[in-house]
């Protein structure tokens, strides 16, 4: 076990609300198409918010709640596929907004497997000894990388951010095990935000597609057939059963991959709690965001057993078993 402690939760929602039936005034959909191939109602999507600004109201809120100053924290992490821009990173636009003057930050791409991928990252420094509290933070503004008139990827995404302080801790709590795997040679079943290369001594080299583009069937398919491969070498490794496992915590893309999941290890829905239906896919943020609602919830206990499970562009899937 690496011994460490989640000391709070926080997330961090634009407050526009985007319904199935305001779509249908943009395109050709309806709610009645929509719901039932995804479990998805609504999406929320910021106004004049950017990624960092999502983030940045998850870090005070999360200080706030564990009585922490920024002056506390080692490092910051942010996750995310839809920063500000390129430079400076949204962990360093965070660092500064909060004024963490002791805080290393940068930020991970992991796409929608980014919360697991963090969280591993983060629970490395924690264990080294070098480091005694953290911040990971997965934020997403993904309404700016959405082709709006394009039905299939435009009703999947939402924006939204969620995080959690870390902490060294001698108590019998942390992380049990985890399984980090990398699908690259299927990545072009989800690309986005391609950029333009046109340099002065060669021709286009690479086109400019800010936008989504997404093999649906083939992301499904990849889904239901990996992921669970992936989360079982995670509970062998943790040596646990999927029965022993309170909750699992997964990225929350589909909710038809959700039960496919549940199914394939024989455990009731209720230990798969889901959120899309109100977000829809928000990346990174997804895990965090539905994790803070359970906390808030009373639905997680000191003690449990929960799996977190992110999976998608890369193509990558990540699984973890922790002990909270």
């Amino acid at each position: 076990m690496e011994k460490m402690k989640i000391a709070a939760t926080a997330r961090h929602i634009p407050e526009r609300v985007v319904s199935n039936d305001d779509l249908a005034e943009l395109m050709e959909t309806s709610d009645e198409w929509i719901y039932p191939r995804t479990g998805i109602h609504n999406r929320h999507v910021v106004d004049n918010e950017n990624t960092s600004d999502l983030a940045t109201g998850v870090a005070k809120k999360l200080l706030e709640q564990a009585g922490w100053a920024p002056s506390d924290l080692d490092f910051i992490i942010v996750s995310t596929m839809s920063p500000d821009a390129l430079s400076p990173h949204t962990a360093a636009i965070v660092q500064g907004n909060i004024g963490a003057e002791n805080a290393f930050a940068f930020d991970l791409n992991a796409a929608c497997s980014g919360f697991v991928y963090g969280m591993s990252v983060a629970s490395s420094f924690l264990t080294s000894g070098r480091y005694k509290k953290g911040m990971f933070i997965g934020a997403e503004v993904l309404s700016k990388l959405v082709d709006w008139k394009d039905r299939t990827v435009s009703v999947l995404f939402g924006d939204g951010a969620g995080g959690v302080l870390l902490e060294a801790t001698d108590e019998e709590k942390g992380l049990l095990a985890e399984e980090l795997q990398a699908f690259g040679d299927r990545g072009e079943a989800i690309l986005t935000g391609r950029f333009a290369n046109k340099n002065a001594f060669a021709g286009e080299i690479s086109p400019l597609d800010p936008y989504f583009h997404q093999d649906g069937r083939g992301v499904y398919s990849f889904a239901t057939r990996e992921v669970p491969k992936v989360l079982d070498k995670a509970l062998a490794k943790a040596g646990v059963s999927a029965d022993d496992v309170d909750l699992y915590i997964a990225h929350q893309a589909n909710h038809r991959i959700i039960e496919s999941m549940a199914k394939n290890f024989g455990q009731p829905m209720d230990k798969f709690p889901t959120n899309m239906a109100e977000y829809g896919n928000t990346s990174a943020a997804s895990p965090a965001i539905l994790l803070d609602e359970l906390v808030q919830d009373g639905k997680v206990k000191p003690g449990m057993t929960i799996a977190f499970v992110g999976f998608g562009g890369g193509l990558a899937i990540g699984a973890q078993v922790w002990k909270v």
